[in-house]
């Protein structure tokens, strides 16, 4: 399949209209649309270290989550990181597709994904006004705080989490992959005990359990990348002959 091919089968299963106003994705880059695609990689986040990948293993194609593109650019002369990525990509032919927001919100999604990882059953969405990215399921069994926060661990592969422990045993489980900081309320509104996201502030975590929710921040990078899984079946559900593999990007460490 050509490059345009795949983006419009994907644009359909993933539609714009899922994303959030503020939201910049689709396609990112496309140094030709006819080119045909036989190897992609598929990362959370388009790096400096996931193009010099992509371009050493001939790939034609990079599908990531987070956008190459996110708050503009302003000019293409190299003389910033992300304007010399671009070029680099535009010289060597690899377009480059994100889906954010909307990946987010779909079906099948980042937090479809979560939610299935945590063992979440009859889950539905919510979310904070119209930006219903969330969703909100039950256990099968309730938990204690601490039990269930092992399991997310283990569950996302996670080097650690953040409890904020409000004594209430785990039952109605709202999850919302990367920054759920804005839908802390939503989430306890929607009937949740507990709020799993990627990453919280000091005091939000603080203020929580006095508010009655237990919460946990299990990272950005790791409440999301479980989804590249998903994007890869996609692609291969197009064209199973396409050599597609999926890209570590996370740079952050623990020490």
């Amino acid at each position: 399949m050509k490059i345009r091919e795949i983006y419009e089968q994907l644009h359909c299963q993933i539609p714009p209209s899922l994303s959030c106003e503020w939201d910049n994705d689709g396609l990112m880059c496309c140094p030709d649309g006819e080119r045909e695609v036989k190897r992609v990689l598929v990362t959370l986040d388009v790096t400096e270290k996931a193009v010099k990948y992509a371009l050493e293993g001939g790939y034609d194609l990079i599908v990531s989550h987070h956008p190459l593109i996110f708050k503009g650019l302003r000019a293409l002369s190299g003389e910033d990181f992300l304007s010399e990525k671009v070029l680099t990509l535009i010289r060597s032919g690899i377009a480059v597709f994100s889906f954010h927001t909307r990946l987010d919100a779909v079906e099948g999604g980042v937090n479809d994904v979560l939610a299935g990882l945590l063992g979440l059953e009859r889950v539905t969405v919510f979310g904070n006004g119209d930006e219903t990215l969330g969703r909100i399921g039950e256990l099968p069994c309730p938990m204690t705080a601490d039990a269930f926060a092992e399991t997310v661990k283990h569950a996302l592969d996670a080097p650690f989490v953040l409890l904020a422990d409000a004594g209430l045993s785990v039952k109605r489980v709202a999850v919302l992959g990367g920054g759920g900081e804005d839908d802390i309320a939503a989430a306890k509104a929607a009937g949740a005990d507990t709020y799993v996201t990627g990453e919280l502030k000091y005091h939000s975590l603080t203020d929580g359990p006095e508010a009655g929710m237990n919460l946990i921040a299990a990272g950005h990078f790791y409440t999301e990348f479980p989804v590249c899984r998903e994007l890869r079946r996609r692609l291969l559900a197009l064209d199973p002959a396409l050599h597609c593999e999926i890209y570590f990007s996370n740079t952050v460490r623990t020490v």
